[in-house]
């Protein structure tokens, strides 16, 4: 039986809750014949359902990196890239013709045979360090209330180097150096790529340069932003954001 990855048109996952357990539904679940299949592996597929099935949850695709597994988040994470981009390319760039399902990961013209892929979104995102202090901030387009750290997406004619320079400059004026490399991880949100950076401050105060962020501040690890209810109020264990964070916060000063 195949794992399937059903998606409302409130772009919620299905999941069957039992016995305590978060699981993929399976090909056995009652299905209307009419909502259409794309396997993209041997026994995976990923489909759009009209009405929610008698027996499954819906839930946001975000809220399920703490229901399923890692590998099982991030392949719900493939399907819904998948599916999304399936809906964004119906017609040819190219000629206008409609666009058909190639390969798993591929789909083609009926008009002029062109065959095209998924791009993804290159994005940057960065911990800037200032001796015992890392710089959080807090987007305008944040939905709950938390701090994050600066990012963006990566520009044509740059490198990822050049891309988080510009980005905390734009955000924050701040000028800094000794840009690393410390991990990527896929970002569905839609069809991204995130990758994670740290930097050390060089010069400059704290500006919102270019009307991106409502509040920017430099941190100390005993002093947090919390919560009300006392948790941190920084972004979920999910997101590449938390991973750097928790990695500066190990480090010994």
């Amino acid at each position: 039986m195949k794992r399937l990855y059903l998606f409302t048109d409130e772009d919620k996952i299905l999941l069957n809750h039992s016995d305590g357990a978060w699981l993929l539904p399976d090909s056995s679940c009652v299905m209307d014949g009419k909502t259409e299949l794309h396997a993209f592996s041997s026994d995976e597929a990923v489909g759009r359902v009209k009405a929610e099935i008698a027996g499954l949850c819906a839930c946001g695709l975000r809220d399920t990196s703490r229901l399923l597994t890692a590998e099982e988040y991030q392949r719900a994470g493939k399907a819904w890239e998948l599916l999304y981009w399936s809906e964004q390319t119906r017609f040819c760039g190219r000629c206008g013709a409609p666009m058909h399902w190639h390969t798993a990961i591929s789909r083609r013209c009926e008009g002029c045979g062109q065959e095209i892929w998924p791009q993804l979104n290159t994005a940057i995102i960065v911990l800037v360090h200032k001796g015992d202090e890392a710089l959080l901030v807090k987007a305008k387009t944040f939905r709950r209330d938390f701090f994050g750290l600066v990012a963006g997406f990566v520009e044509t004619g740059e490198s990822l180097e050049e891309c988080v320079a510009r980005e905390v400059r734009e955000e924050t004026s701040l000028v800094i150096s000794n840009i690393r490399y410390f991990g990527s991880q896929p970002w569905p949100y839609p069809l991204g790529l995130m990758i994670g950076f740290h930097a050390d401050y060089v010069s400059g105060e704290v500006t919102f340069a270019d009307g991106e962020l409502k509040d920017g501040r430099f941190f100390r690890k005993d002093n947090l932003p919390m919560r009300e209810d006392g948790s941190l109020a920084i972004p979920g264990p999910e997101s590449m954001a938390r991973r750097l964070i928790e990695d500066w916060r190990k480090i010994r000063n």
